[in-house]
């Protein structure tokens, strides 16, 4: 028998069972034989959903056509214009030019015909040369019969190829070729003068010195005509280059190799003695194949900048690309995969000048009729804005030539 004090203790600790449903213990033992505990969950048992198939999508009609969408250019507005450059003097302008051409003036990048029209289209230049040198087979059968002769090969240039500018590179004056004195390269240029009545460009042999020399003389000849003289650079006495050129009314090719800091501080100088309207950049032309990507990016960074403000790059650009001849394959005999170096050849001259037409050249001083044509046709078209059709775009690759 449980003594009284033990039954109120337990007594009590049923009260608290009852009354709180819990309780706990610290510091209990416990005897117990059979313990049964029954336990309710309070724990629903989970439910199995049904698996549902999942219903089958509907069939997408296949589309027919494309998605008609307009497309708005974005336009943008320059802060910066390329100078305008007049060529060669008519008779009302102080020359004997039939006819002055002017390039530059662009406030967009080249042929961006959504932003705004191309003021002046690109002109090329064919070049002549006023002693026999060496020449591709495919550029030599068009002007055999007047090698060693530049007045017969301007008058070529111009009456059978319609060239609109000439190019007379006086190599002989080169004092390890014949070193022709200023007195006699004048005489040439004069001549010259007398047997086309296009805009001349005047080139050098590349020694400053004979050239400053030549230069000096070939201007006070041509006093009025607004030759272009090519060209002037770093190494030479800048001062008197452009004395002669202001003097007698020509403009000047500022030169330099494929720097835009060089260019920028040539033309800097140039600067000093010369407006803007009487100075043409060249920042040397690679052809294809042998750097033509550095001078597209070059070109193109120049042209940029300009519009975008760097006044010292605000000049209508020229190339030389008859550089392309320098390339092998664009005369070497090679095998047949290559194809026909007839063909070859003024097409490595044409991509070329595409190429860099692309970058914003507007004077291309070129050798090849056919690649001079070619281009001719490209610029007419880009300028005018003319659309061709998709169709011929779409199904260029298995065309036959």
């Amino acid at each position: 028998m449980l003594e009284k004090e033990s039954k109120e203790e337990l007594q009590n600790l049923l009260d608290l069972l009852n009354r709180f449903e819990e309780i706990e213990l610290e510091d209990v033992e416990m005897e117990i034989g059979d313990l049964e505990l029954w336990l309710q969950s309070s724990v629903a048992a989970p439910r199995v959903m049904p698996r549902v198939s999942p219903a089958a999508s509907p069939l997408k009609a296949r589309p027919t056509s494309i998605l008609q969408a307009d497309f708005i250019p974005p336009i943008e507005k320059y802060p910066g214009q390329i100078a305008e450059v007049t060529l060669g003097a008519t008779k009302s302008q102080g020359g004997s030019r039939g006819k002055s051409l002017t390039i530059g003036g662009e406030r967009a990048p080249a042929f961006y015909l959504f932003e705004t029209s191309t003021p002046n289209p690109p002109i090329i230049s064919l070049d002549v040369f006023d002693t026999t040198i060496p020449l591709a087979k495919p550029v030599k059968t068009h002007f055999k019969e007047v090698l060693g002769d530049p007045v017969a090969w301007a008058k070529l240039a111009v009456d059978r190829y319609g060239a609109d500018i000439i190019t007379l590179h006086l190599i002989s004056i080169d004092p390890l070729v014949n070193d022709t004195s200023p007195s006699e390269a004048a005489k040439i240029v004069e001549n010259v003068l007398q047997a086309v009545d296009v805009p001349l460009v005047i080139g050098g042999c590349g020694d400053p010195k004979k050239d400053l020399e030549v230069f000096e003389k070939v201007a006070e000849v041509g006093a009025g005509e607004r030759f272009l003289l090519s060209s002037v650079t770093q190494d030479m006495d800048i001062e008197r280059a452009c004395a002669a050129a202001k003097k007698h009314g020509h403009a000047v090719l500022s030169f330099t190799p494929m720097d835009l800091n060089q260019a920028r501080q040539l033309n800097r100088r140039l600067y000093d003695f010369l407006p803007k309207e009487q100075i043409i950049m060249d920042t040397t032309t690679a052809a294809l194949g042998y750097g033509l990507d550095y001078a597209f990016t070059i070109m193109e960074r120049a042209r940029l900048a300009a519009l975008m403000g760097d006044p010292e790059l605000q000049h209508p650009m020229s190339s030389g690309t008859t550089n392309a001849w320098a390339a092998r394959e664009a005369w070497k005999k090679m095998d047949p995969e290559w194809g026909p170096r007839e063909l070859r050849g003024p097409i490595w001259e044409t991509v070329t000048a595409i190429t860099l037409l692309l970058a914003g050249v507007d004077l291309f001083m070129m050798m090849h009729p056919a690649a001079v044509q070619t281009l001719k046709d490209i610029i007419g078209k880009l300028a005018a804005g003319k659309s061709v059709s998709s169709e011929r775009i779409a199904n260029w690759v298995p065309t036959k030539i």
